[in-house]
């Protein structure tokens, strides 16, 4: 059962100002909880769909909106010099990063290759399922927008939104859009948990949203992708109560400044929550004390929750067994793709219908090479250190 709506809670959104725009990664937290914008397709057209992978497509280039041609780049010359996340300056990986992994690597590194490259349909799904997710916070509390200017304002927000929830999930046993931050195996990691609740037997109940275009449940390799999502979800969150998460780990890998003066709008949204804060580290300070005295446990169940997005009927539910050392086995092999120590990959024959519903198939080197990268694009992997 949900939770009733808490009366007089409020989560503040950022909302850039027009002094300076901020790209996504200095939000903080634009992971969304429902990311997969694929149409998984039934059984029996993954079964017809099966062989394609070894079947060439025309191009390998895209047309921009000028139908001027993209170019991919070429992976072997660029990964001799940087890794994955020198080349895409980042600081730091989403949650959903990994779990696209486990759909398709490969497609993860054409949507960082080639940003915005999105079919309309898919964008439909995306935004469809936002709003379904929108809906279901606004049931528990109200947003309000805080207009900032730089990243440390924009993490700064989500901090109070943690300070808010760590109460009203104690008092209220029920809260939604939960911001989530850690290092695993060595890596940076950020989400967003869509729903935590305690269960009548008093148990900490995780519970991730995933809406469906179709009114079908997803085939086995979807259902894989979400357990990894919600078993990170987990190892984070569990890190972060059990004092695990440290405040040098977030300035190291965030590269935040903890000294920077807070903008006139969020100290005014703080004051008004009853924090006296002036700076990014006065909130840090506060959230991971926050953390520690608030005795909240790790999470006991993971849930996944399908739903159709035209009729808003739940199509069922899936328990996922949590198992520790698979999800970090997982997550090491996948940030060594990030790390620069070993070239991407694309999907295993078997699972070649996962082409189908790809915005990339016609380009697709792994897929015109058979089930290799081809010679113009095989990146020579850095070496482990």
């Amino acid at each position: 059962m949900r939770g009733p709506p808490c009366p007089g809670q409020s989560c503040a959104m950022a909302e850039t100002g027009e002094e300076e725009m901020m790209s996504a990664e200095a939000s903080g937290f634009s992971d969304m909880s429902d990311s997969e914008f694929l149409e998984i397709l039934d059984l029996e057209e993954a079964n017809e769909l099966g062989a394609s992978l070894s079947k060439p497509g025309p191009s390998s280039e895209l047309s921009r909106k000028d139908d001027k041609p993209i170019s991919l780049p070429n992976w072997k010359r660029r990964l001799d010099i940087l890794s994955p996340m020198e080349r895409f300056h980042l600081k730091y990986l989403y949650v959903t990063d990994l779990s696209t992994q486990n759909w398709c690597e490969l497609q993860m590194v054409y949507g960082k290759e080639l940003p915005g490259f999105l079919t309309p349909e898919k964008a439909d799904v995306l935004d469809t399922g936002a709003s379904i997710h929108l809906a279901r916070e606004l049931e528990l509390h109200d947003l309000v927008t805080i207009p900032i200017t730089n990243k440390e304002d924009a993490w700064a927000v989500k901090f109070l939104n943690i300070l808010t929830m760590i109460p009203t999930l104690q008092s209220e046993g029920c809260l939604r859009e939960f911001p989530v931050f850690g290092e695993v195996e060595g890596v940076f990691l950020v989400g967003v948990i869509d729903e935590l609740q305690y269960t009548a037997k008093g148990e900490l109940e995780l519970t991730e949203l995933k809406t469906r275009k179709r009114p079908l449940l997803p085939l086995d390799a979807q259902k894989k992708k979400d357990c990894f999502q919600v078993s990170l979800y987990k190892c984070i969150f569990d890190a972060m109560v059990q004092g695990k998460v440290t405040p040098a780990s977030l300035i190291h890998h965030t590269k935040l400044c903890p000294d920077k003066p807070l903008g006139p709008s969020v100290q005014r949204h703080a004051q008004q929550g009853g924090f006296s804060v002036k700076s990014l580290g006065d909130l840090i300070e506060l959230v991971f004390l926050s953390l520690t005295l608030s005795d909240l446990p790790v999470i006991d169940t993971l849930k996944i929750e399908y739903i159709h997005q035209e009729t808003a009927t739940v199509l069922g539910t899936e328990i996922v067994a949590f198992d520790e050392k698979e999800v970090r086995g997982k997550v090491q092999h996948y940030t060594a793709y990030w790390m620069g120590h070993r070239e991407p990959q694309g999907v295993d024959m078997e699972e070649a219908w996962k082409c189908r519903t790809c915005s990339y198939t016609d380009i697709c080197e792994w897929k015109k090479g058979g089930g290799v990268l081809s010679s113009t694009l095989e990146p020579q992997a850095k070496k482990a250190k």
